[in-house]
């Protein structure tokens, strides 16, 4: 089986690269499990000094795989409880890094695959890069920090107004509401977020390990957060309104462009 997440280290430099370009870097467990990996990976090798997380294809990551809900339907409780689980996992571990993170987004990022962004410090964003959350449209409860660390950053009324209307956060309004650092033209996304992930690395290691930790909120505050997340997205996600929500995406067609997030 090819990688669903690939790790390289160059100097002072690691790169995690998503690679399900197939199915738009959607979510399911096999591919948490191997960015845990990678993350960890990051964390044994003391000559990093910055990460760079990008994916392939042309979307960053549609959030949880609806496909793979559908092929759990039997089991769902179950199965939205791992995906999740890992996903904030996931989150944690990214925050958690004693390096600082550059995030290249490009394209779709939906659903859960927000927490892959929102785990990050500098986060880079294509022109047609675009954040949207589904999950009222498919019947889902809001995972993947939506809830738990986006209002900090919009707004609690922002934050509110995106996802009860379900409504696209642009490029450009993620920029200018702080969810963005900063835009660069799609073709030079990869390397402007190297280029700046190496002026990063060039800083001394610990003032940017104090910075990581007094930017954000505490782990355990996070970790607290998600975990309420993650246990109203498996209660709701047993609702006749969740199950027809995943049948009714799936019968549009199940090879859709846009996948609605976990």
């Amino acid at each position: 089986m090819n990688p669903l997440v690939l790790l390289d280290i160059t100097g002072p430099v690691a790169t995690v690269t998503l690679n399900r370009p197939q199915r738009h870097n959607s979510l399911v467990p096999r591919l948490l499990e191997e960015l845990l990996r990678a993350l960890e990976g990051i964390r044994a090798e003391r000559q990093v000094r910055a990460v760079v997380l990008q994916a392939n294809g042309r979307s960053f990551s549609t959030g949880g795989d609806v496909q793979g809900f559908y092929e759990h339907l039997q089991s769902l409780e179950a199965y939205a409880r791992t995906l999740v689980g890992l996903l904030n996992r996931a989150i944690l571990r990214l925050l958690d890094l004693p390096v600082p993170i550059v995030a290249a987004v490009h394209g779709i990022v939906s659903g859960g695959s927000l927490g892959l962004v929102l785990g990050c410090d500098v986060v880079l964003v294509a022109p047609e890069a675009s954040f949207t959350p589904y999950y009222g449209v498919v019947g889902f409860s809001p995972d993947g920090g939506w809830t738990a660390l986006l209002p900090a950053i919009i707004g609690p009324k922002r934050a509110a107004d995106v996802l009860m209307r379900n409504r696209t956060i642009t490029a450009d309004q993620a920029l200018a509401w702080g969810l963005a650092s900063r835009m660069v033209p799609g073709d030079g996304i990869r390397e402007e977020a190297q280029r700046t992930a190496e002026e990063i690395a060039a800083m001394k290691p610990g003032s940017l390990r104090d910075m990581r930790r007094l930017l954000y909120l505490t782990p355990g505050d996070v970790d607290d957060r998600l975990e309420a997340e993650r246990s109203r997205f498996v209660h709701q996600i047993t609702t006749d309104d969740a199950r027809q929500g995943i049948l009714a995406f799936l019968g549009k067609g199940e090879s859709a462009d846009v996948q609605p997030g976990s």
